[in-house]
């Protein structure tokens, strides 16, 4: 037996999601009227969209700035899109405006695990496996693995909890984005300026 599908859930699904009318409807359908269960399927769908567009020419966007209250920390980002139709929305612009105040807050050193240097990480798991010696080699490998994981949480904004929602990360929030908006969106580059440093 299927549940009614009244427009007040398609449109609370809507205000949670960002994701369109008719794939609310079609989501709730799916999940019998479970918000929560319509709310993972768009999740999921969004996520899978997201993927496919990730190879597409991400030329247009936004350099956004933001400068901390008191003016000791400012940061400047470049976030691409691929049209500047998109680039141009309240949505799109609200993403760049928390990236920046997610820099401000948690100063991370690059954008994604791909960017970090190779002999950087490379020194990393030379440390964690030094504090790791004298365990079984197969726990030496998870364990590096995992300091590895903390730490490219800490310096690469892409793997960082989001400050707004610490229960996602960045990417998360990006891939959310992309699939709200229906076109691929790439952090480029950032710089955050602190007074002293």
């Amino acid at each position: 037996m299927s549940t009614e599908i009244s427009a007040k859930m398609v449109s609370t699904l809507r205000e949670k999601t960002g994701a369109g009318l008719m794939d609310c409807k079609k989501a709730l359908t799916e999940a019998n009227g479970d918000l929560e269960q319509a709310e993972t399927i768009l999740r999921k769908k969004g996520v899978a969209s997201a993927a496919k567009k990730a190879g597409r020419a991400a030329n247009e966007g936004l350099i956004e700035s933001y400068i901390h209250l008191g003016g000791r920390v400012g940061v400047l980002i470049e976030v691409n899109c691929e049209t500047d139709f998109v680039a141009k929305t309240e949505d799109f612009k609200a993403l760049c405006r928390d990236l920046c105040l997610q820099i401000a807050a948690t100063s991370p050193s690059y954008v994604s695990r791909e960017s970090v240097p190779e002999e950087e990480v490379a020194r990393e798991r030379d440390i964690a496996a030094a504090q790791a010696e004298g365990k079984p080699p197969a726990a030496i490998q998870k364990i590096v693995e995992g300091k590895l994981d903390k730490y490219f949480s800490s310096i690469c904004l892409m793997e960082q909890p989001f400050v707004k929602n610490p229960e996602k990360t960045v990417k998360e929030v990006v891939t959310e984005a992309i699939a709200r908006l229906g076109e691929n969106i790439q952090v480029k580059r950032f710089t955050r300026y602190q007074l002293g440093a």
